[in-house]
């Protein structure tokens, strides 16, 4: 085991003792402004303070928090991070990507990962859901160290995005029927129209500062992965009048409809 792989081990093994659950099935991390999720599905349940656990980064950013939920749901253990952590906040990618290596290693199999994103695509208006299909990790770097070579066709599991796609309408309005690509860009800073332009052309369907790290760790793991992208505003527009206030207030409206789709997926998991 490398040394990534021993921290996240040493870091499952406080989350069981804490929780009082020896193995986990799902994991959930929320994006921004989506924190509420857990709180739906725990209906109310105590939480766990993340940043406590060994290895644990700090987290800084809007609308992330550092809470964790250990709950049944259907006869699963379900493992919900309430925000997560990101390369723009000063840490290394193998810093950014610990929290999930740890669901991982506490024995979730399946990932849903969430995120709030800017659209790109015109039919992707602000607080509709993508199911992503496939991503473009921009970022410049990789949480992976050493010739460890991972095979990234299929990343996101098809199976798990049939299951999110059938999500009834009346549980999840703004779910658009059609996935797409999600791009990861460091950020802290907002796209250009001229960065739009380019990730438009090559592909992107929505643009983000998470996800794609974590879904390379996630692979590398053997886990199943799942990623919803939350529309908070159309790309290249955030700074003219939606700003970091307004992306977590349509997270937030859109917080019920996203734990109704991880509601659906883990109920129908086999």
């Amino acid at each position: 085991m490398d040394d990534a792989g021993e921290r996240a081990a040493r870091s499952a093994h406080e989350l069981a003792r804490r929780t009082g659950t020896e193995r986990h099935d799902v994991l959930v991390v929320l994006g921004s402004g989506l924190a509420g999720a857990g709180e739906i599905l725990g209906a109310g349940g105590p939480s766990l303070p993340l940043d406590t656990l060994p290895y644990f980064p700090r987290y800084t950013a809007a609308g992330h928090r550092a809470q964790g939920w250990s709950l049944e749901l259907a006869g699963k253990q379900v493992l919900v991070f309430g925000g997560r952590c990101h390369l723009y906040e000063g840490l290394q990618p193998e810093e950014a990507v610990h929290p999930l290596r740890t669901g991982v290693a506490a024995g979730c199999g399946t990932v849903i990962l969430t995120a709030a994103v800017g659209g790109i695509r015109p039919d992707l208006g602000t607080g509709s859901i993508m199911v992503v299909e496939d991503q473009l990790n921009l970022t410049g770097c990789s949480p992976l160290r050493g010739p460890d070579f991972v095979d990234m066709a299929g990343a996101y599991d098809p199976a798990l995005r049939r299951l999110a796609l059938a999500t009834p309408d009346s549980a999840a309005p703004g779910l658009s029927p059609r996935p797409g690509v999600y791009a990861q860009v460091p950020g802290p800073q907002f796209e250009t129209p001229a960065e739009i332009a380019m990730l438009r052309t090559a592909g992107a369907d929505v643009v983000g500062m998470s996800m794609a790290l974590e879904t390379i760790a996630a692979r590398r793991a053997q886990a199943e992965v799942l990623g919803l992208a939350v529309v908070t505003n159309a790309a290249a527009t955030a700074s003219a009048g939606t700003g970091i206030a307004g992306i977590g207030a349509v997270g937030a409206a859109a917080t019920p409809t996203v734990a109704e789709i991880v509601r659906h997926v883990v109920v129908s998991l086999p």
